[in-house]
């Protein structure tokens, strides 16, 4: 028995020597602690007054436009710092040292874009003083949050710098347009499936029954997480007023409006992202194949911390390879490169900050003629009754006669792409004859009021430019574009309009739903009549929308996602019948019942559903009850009445305070929310004045707001 005693006895010893490695060699990986002494002293560098409204959304007053992003990063930090937090990690490639090897991925594609050899480069040359100014400031006031609370904040997070801002656009943006979904078609990654929409819609004077003009500001994002919308109004001694949504990490405004113009987003998906197949040489992995000669890789290595347990962490180095392309990933499927738009650009603060700034219609076209933002449709309203519609994109100078919609050879420099097509190219709408621009996601050859779009022939097929259209679209047809004097009623109505078009694809299965044979199947003949029955709407009584709407979508995602697994339409409604008969004991439960904005204490039902103007996209729960997770968020409908004032509406699905149940904010906005009305946005001093709860400087908060 001796010898089993001291074959535990070793193999205890060298478990120990293992675990005592890797410990030191973590601590020695680890991050220094910084010196929270100069982060707090920044501080008395900035003059700036946070002024908190009763839903809690701050009003930043700052002397010049630092104080006021300085305010700004403060004030966002008390009501979600670890969102802002994380989204800092993540840009640096050191999540997985806090959050363990899930966040690996992630921390590797930073590696892999060069999103920090980017900005290293080009930080101090491409973007002019005022811009870095704005990103310090924000990076000092979260450095002075943080500070203040030292036992919340990550190790290796501070300091903060202007870098690390603008690093966050650089990393983000391509995501907006797809090239995430190609990084995980070519790895076989499991989509994130959280959807990518959004409404905006323009009107002007000759189109409104007022001759006022107005504008839907209507993004639809996940409630939470780090492109979650955060609300706040933000003025400045030097000209800098805006209101309007704002990301954890970002200091400007990107959707809302200023005191004399404004603008909506959605998500567009040209194609801008090229994929090329790349011959190796099979006598040395790290060459490839380029115009008949054999290129080496440019080869360096990413060094991901990764928190194991405790006080234990790893580190694995990753080859990270680039060719003449742009980034390269070995795969099962063989060896790819990729070239994107907007690859190793850092302007996109520069193109957003002058957007806030503009004053007028053509000062906002010459930030946009910057191009430095690669994706994104932009809505624009004015005081002066302008309206207009940019399907904006960097798109690449690509070589005609070619096939770019598939993987591209790797071998042929002609078809590695240099440089854009100019502003002047890109699909645009001004001053349409109909009064009327919009778009859900959709073509932009349908964006305005019938015969007054664009020509889709006037563009080349190699800019890949989409030629959907989604129910949201459908339906903005149906109801603005058909509508020639549109009151305010009507056009708040049509916002929160909750019905599929006839010519949707929900339409279309529950067609093919009606059409099958129930072979005597009871509860087949039964759903069929329901459905029969629908009014396609999705209003929280309705008595058909669970049995549709349950069905389609899984039949939907596995068709666009080219599933040949994915359930047919009579798989889909038996199991959407078994599902309804076992947690509501029928097959025609009022939507209510079923779609669930739940937040808190909060549990309402909701109207709306995936791809309807009232877009709420639920997660099913144990119970056969949706929780609503993304689609609607932060809402503005904006308006300017025909003597060009001013007035703007608002709404958040929960509140200020993301991520702090105790406050009174976490989920204040959320019954407004679910029963579609919203709250004044207090934009100038005259609105604000009696509505002010709370004031004060960053850092002086009264103990227990």
């Amino acid at each position: 028995m001796r010898w089993v005693l001291r074959s535990l006895l070793a193999l205890l010893g060298l478990v120990a020597g293992v675990a005592l490695t890797v410990l030191i060699a973590g601590q020695i990986n680890a991050p220094r602690k910084a010196d929270l002494t100069p982060l707090i002293e920044t501080a008395r560098n900035y003059d700036v007054v946070i002024r908190r409204d009763r839903f809690g959304v701050p009003h930043i007053l700052g002397k010049t436009d630092a104080d006021a992003a300085f305010g700004l990063a403060f004030a966002h930090a008390e009501d979600d710092f670890e969102t802002i937090q994380t989204v800092a990690l993540a840009t640096r490639g050191t999540l997985a040292a806090s959050e363990g090897a899930k966040a690996t991925p992630g921390d590797y594609i930073v590696m892999l874009l060069g999103v920090w050899d980017a900005v290293d480069a080009r930080y101090d040359r491409d973007l002019p003083a005022d811009v870095k100014a704005v990103l310090q400031a924000y990076a000092d006031g979260v450095n002075y949050y943080a500070a203040r609370n030292p036992g919340r904040v990550r190790p290796g997070l501070l300091p903060l710098t202007g870098k690390d801002i603008a690093a966050g656009f650089v990393f983000k943006t391509p995501f907006f347009y797809g090239l995430d979904s190609e990084l995980q078609r070519l790895t076989k990654a499991t989509p994130d499936g959280l959807p990518k929409g959004s409404n905006g819609v323009a009107v002007a004077p000759s189109r409104s029954s007022d001759g006022a003009t107005r504008l839907l500001v209507n993004s639809h994002q996940p409630y939470s997480g780090p492109v979650a919308w955060y609300e706040a109004v933000v003025e400045s001694g030097e000209g800098w007023h805006v209101a309007g949504g704002f990301f954890p990490g970002s200091p400007f405004m990107l959707h809302g409006h200023n005191a004399h113009l404004g603008w909506a987003n959605t998500v567009n998906s040209p194609d801008l992202v090229d994929v090329y197949r790349l011959t190796i040489n099979p006598d040395d992995k790290d060459q490839y194949r380029l115009d008949g000669k054999w290129r080496r890789f440019e080869k360096s290595t990413a060094r991901l911390r990764i928190k194991l347990w405790g006080p234990f962490y790893w580190t694995v180095n990753k080859a990270v390879l680039r060719s003449a392309h742009g980034p390269v990933m070995r795969t099962k499927g063989g060896v790819f490169a990729i070239r994107y738009a907007g690859m190793d650009a850092v302007r996109q603060p520069l193109q957003y900050w002058r957007l806030d700034k503009a004053t007028t219609m053509e000062e906002w076209r010459a930030a946009m003629a910057l191009q430095a933002l690669p994706s994104i449709n932009y809505v624009y309203a004015d005081e002066k009754g302008n309206i207009g519609y940019v399907y904006n994109g960097l798109f690449p100078n690509r070589l005609e006669g070619v096939d770019w919609s598939g993987v591209l050879p790797g071998d042929r420099s002609d078809l590695i792409w240099k440089g854009y097509l100019p502003f002047d190219r890109v699909p645009q709408v001004w001053l349409p004859k109909g009064g009327l621009v919009f778009n859900a996601n959709n073509t932009p050859f349908t964006a305005t009021a019938f015969g007054d779009g664009l020509d889709p022939y006037a563009f080349s097929p190699t800019m890949g430019i989409q030629t959907n259209m989604t129910n949201r679209s459908l339906r903005e047809v149906e109801t603005f574009a058909a509508d020639d004097q549109i009151t305010p009623e009507e056009f708040r109505a049509y916002k929160f309009d909750t019905a599929y078009s006839r010519r949707s694809t929900v339409a279309a299965v529950v067609g093919e739903l009606l059409a099958l044979d129930p072979k005597g199947n009871a509860d087949l003949v039964e759903a069929q009549g329901i459905l029969g029955r629908w009014d396609y709407t999705t209003k929280v009584t309705s008595r058909g929308a669970a049995l549709a709407i349950l069905t389609a979508q899984p039949v939907l995602a596995g068709r666009d996602s080219h599933d040949p697994k994915g359930p047919t339409a009579r798989a889909a409604l038996l199991d959407t019948i078994k599902l309804l008969k076992t947690h509501f004991g029928r097959l025609d439960p009022e939507w209510g019942q079923v779609n669930r904005i739940r937040r808190g204490k909060v549990d309402l039902p909701i109207d709306g559903g995936p791809d309807t103007l009232r877009a709420v996209y639920g997660k099913p729960g144990d119970d056969g009850r949706l929780t609503a997770l993304a689609g609607d968020t932060f809402i503005m409908f904006v308006t300017w009445d025909r003597d060009g004032v001013l007035s703007s509406q608002s709404i958040h699905q929960f509140g200020t305070a993301t991520l702090d149940e105790a406050n009174p904010h976490y989920s204040d906005q959320a019954p407004l929310f679910a029963a579609m009305r919203l709250k004044p946005v207090l934009f100038t001093e005259e609105q604000l004045a009696g509505n002010i709860v709370e004031t004060y400087r960053p850092g002086q908060r009264t103990a227990g707001k």
